[in-house]
């Protein structure tokens, strides 16, 4: 419950203070954030998205004195620092005034849809984050496959503006994915520039699941191998290819038109 009781503020000025030595090393370990099950963000707008969309996960909210976090749900620690210590502990450059932990969300149960975009081997945070924003905008569900950056990296979720929080993505399997379809009778696109490939817009996207690649080497093998249609986004002869990111929003663009 929010707003019930004020949240006491607790004044911590040393460095070495084992709180902040945790923070440390969830921001810069993901082997440490999955096996504490807890994730580290930065920024008072995702702070308050946080508070918006996932208030029972929030943990620890950490704050310069010239922040207001604004209400807290009771069970939240809050911890205010000296503004040398939060430049020390922020991983941006220049920092906002406020880093707080999660919990991670509880693990989605994996149910394929039509109109699902999955992710083979996005490894930019940058890129996997700015999808799962476009994918959020338009409500289209996401299945993340092994390879691909962490979810849960400050980067991940700066870049997703908070769309972690509102809709979490599925994490899957290439194999459990292609299974699924073949069960479930739904098309398997790929994004990938083959002989036979065809033009997205010619493509029912809005009825199958479709999978875009890494940044430097496309739509692995196993999904390429396994692929009911290949599909291309159309451009001018003298470009290669497009970010990640850009190509995921084309996709998802053509699945709800």
């Amino acid at each position: 419950m929010l707003g019930a009781k004020a949240v006491i503020r607790q004044r911590i000025t040393s460095r070495k203070n084992p709180k902040l030595q945790e923070l440390r090393r969830l921001l810069t370990s993901r082997s440490q954030r999955e096996a504490e099950g807890i994730f580290v963000a930065d920024g008072t707008k995702l702070l308050a998205e946080a508070v918006r969309w996932i208030p029972q996960q929030l943990l620890t909210v950490v704050v310069t004195s010239a922040v207001d976090p604004g209400p807290l749900p009771e069970h939240v620690r809050l911890l205010e620092v000296p503004d040398d210590v939060m430049a020390q502990l922020s991983p941006m450059q220049t920092p906002q005034g406020a880093l707080f932990t999660c919990a991670y969300p509880a693990a989605q149960k994996e149910c394929l849809s039509p109109g699902t975009l999955v992710l083979d081997g996005i490894q930019d945070p940058g890129n996997l984050g700015t999808i799962l924003r476009t994918a959020d905008a338009w409500d289209r569900p996401v299945i993340i496959t092994p390879g691909c950056a962490d979810v849960y990296s400050h980067k991940t979720v700066r870049a997703s503006m908070g769309a972690v929080f509102r809709t979490p993505p599925v994490f899957s399997t290439q194999e459990a994915v292609v299974a699924a379809c073949r069960t479930q009778g739904i098309p398997l696109l790929v994004t990938a520039l083959t002989k036979d490939a065809v033009d997205l817009r010619c493509a029912a996207l809005r009825e199958a699941v479709v999978v875009i690649g890494s940044e430097g080497h496309g739509v692995g093998e196993y999904f390429l191998t396994q692929a009911d249609q290949t599909v291309i986004i159309p451009m001018a002869s003298r470009c290669e290819s497009l970010n990640a990111a850009v190509a995921a929003t084309v996709v998802l663009w053509q699945m709800v038109c």
